[in-house]
């Protein structure tokens, strides 16, 4: 009966999207007890996040999700003159201030993510694919991919458990590469309109490469095997370019600092930034040359950034690394701890090095539950995250595995974690968590090659903003209002006039104007 419901429900939307009600598929809903609700999908049905297309002189569009009823609600704005409005929170846009340049919006292809997804049926598979990196959803163009096991596999494995295999005759990619990644990557990028820029990043080398002769716990790799390793992940681009996969960048090390952890409970492997430094200037830069991977981008740490700027500045000091690297990665774990300022003070002292972040999920805290269905705390948490992120020069935002089951996995290690999809076998059914939406109102509205330009919000008592001008010379502003209360809002751009809108309290907003 229930999934007849479904049917039902979905038939009956389809309708209104037919006779012009609706701009695109609605979401619907459905509550876990939770401070909001998840939006339903399956074989038949998905929601979709509406597209903005040429807009007429002094027009603007408003997308809102709110904890309260909407996703992706659409309003449609126009410019007025200029007023004086006590009533109003004043919003300046200045497009002649401009920073950083815009990377893009991600997720991981986690073997994870895969198996999840490997799930559902074929239709809701294409849904799921086509919700992150179609046209028709948020339109992602960046996906992390770990090199060989992570946690977020069934069991620690690497490429090459051969002991003393110095030549790496034995190095061979897996099922979860052949069945759980590679087919998604693929099938996801025939969903894009734009080439999905991968990021690669080992979480161990083989346990007969390294100190403890474990795959997790305390240990580092053996510098005799420096070069070996170098060699070991210029071959997996090697493999994985046979499969038509390309990458943009990689990092030599998720998490380096866990490895330097006694009895760390995962994958892992120990570094200070003096051996990555020695590792990428003598051995990982020059192989990826000599290898015809020259252009890969290097980017160190991937780790959190409570460790800025001193790990970037040790490993930068060395004059063969500084070759190398492009940028920094940074993961957002510990950012409760550590002020943004800490990215803007690396920005100044290297403005010529990008920083990216690489990896973000909610439930990873002992005291939180992992999946959480219908979380709009979980939601605030990522959009002030971005937010922040986005105003101290970082360039793009990317989230952990694209989908995971209800339990928050699988995970060998049992580190269950919470996604913005998640999936359920049963129903053959994904639930799109708040936290999709999220990621949506940047992912979707800010493309590659936008840059930040100046906002200044009056009133900032739990009320966070950030503006970009596109590449189609549209802008984007996107305004977070953790407040309990609406905000009447009058955005000004001096160039253009004022708009006047509401941002409904416990609210997620993307205003695009020409």
């Amino acid at each position: 009966m229930a999934n007849f419901n479904f049917f039902c429900t979905s038939f009956l939307v389809s309708i209104l999207v037919y006779r012009g009600v609706v701009v695109a598929n609605d979401c619907i809903p459905r509550h876990y007890g939770k401070s909001s609700f998840v939006c339903v999908c399956n074989a038949t049905y998905c929601d979709d996040s509406p597209t903005v297309g040429d807009l007429a002189a002094g027009q603007a569009t408003l997308i809102s999700s709110t904890r309260a009823d909407a996703r992706f609600r659409i309003t449609n704005l126009t410019f007025v003159g200029f007023s004086n409005s006590l009533l109003a929170n004043q919003i300046f846009i200045d497009p002649s201030v401009q920073y950083q340049k815009i990377l893009g919006f991600g997720g991981a292809f986690t073997d994870a993510a895969g198996i999840n997804i490997a799930k559902l049926s074929i239709l809701a598979q294409q849904n799921l694919l086509k919700s992150y990196f179609g046209s028709e959803g948020i339109e992602y163009g960046l996906g992390r991919v770990p090199i060989g096991g992570s946690d977020f596999s069934t069991l620690a494995y690497t490429y090459d458990d051969f002991p003393g295999d110095n030549n790496l005759a034995n190095f061979s990619l897996t099922k979860e590469d052949l069945f759980f990644k590679i087919p998604y990557i693929s099938w996801a990028q025939s969903f894009s309109a734009k080439p999905i820029k991968l990021l690669a990043s080992p979480w161990s080398a083989p346990a007969w490469m390294k100190s403890n002769g474990k795959l997790n716990g305390k240990g580092y790799l053996l510098q005799e095997y420096y070069q070996v390793w170098a060699e070991y992940i210029a071959r997996f681009f090697e493999e994985y370019k046979s499969h038509n996969l390309h990458f943009f960048a990689v990092t030599p090390q998720n998490e380096p600092s866990d490895g330097n952890i006694p009895d760390f409970p995962f994958n892992c492997m120990g570094w200070t930034p003096e051996q990555q430094a020695m590792f990428v200037g003598l051995n990982l830069g020059p192989t990826l040359e000599a290898s015809g991977f020259g252009s890969v981008k290097i980017m160190i740490m991937d780790d959190q950034r409570l460790l800025l700027p001193k790990w970037a500045e040790s490993v930068l000091s060395h004059p063969l690394a500084k070759k190398y690297v492009a940028g920094v990665a940074v993961h957002w774990y510990t950012d409760l701890f550590t002020p943004a300022t800490v990215l803007t003070k690396f920005h100044e002292k290297f403005p010529d090095h990008f920083i990216l972040a690489t990896e973000a999920c909610e439930g990873d805290k002992p005291w939180q539950p992992a999946v959480s269905l219908g979380s709009w705390e979980r939601l605030e948490s990522y959009a002030h995250n971005i937010i922040e992120d986005l105003n101290h020069w970082v360039t793009g935002w990317m989230d952990w595995n694209l989908a995971l089951d209800e339990r928050g996995g699988p995970n060998w290690a049992g580190n269950f974690v919470d996604s913005p999809i998640i999936v359920n076998k049963a129903r053959d059914e994904f639930y799109k968590q708040p936290m999709f939406y999220a990621l949506g109102h940047f992912s979707k509205y800010i493309p590659e090659d936008s840059v930040r330009i100046g906002i200044d919000l009056i009133d900032n008592s739990n009320f966070f903003g950030t503006a970009f001008k596109r590449p189609d010379g549209k802008h984007t502003v996107v305004l977070l209002n953790r407040s309990n209360e609406d905000k009447l809002i009058m955005l000004v751009d001096r160039e253009r006039g004022a708009l006047e809108f509401t941002c409904p309290a416990r609210s997620l907003n993307t205003v695009v104007y020409g």
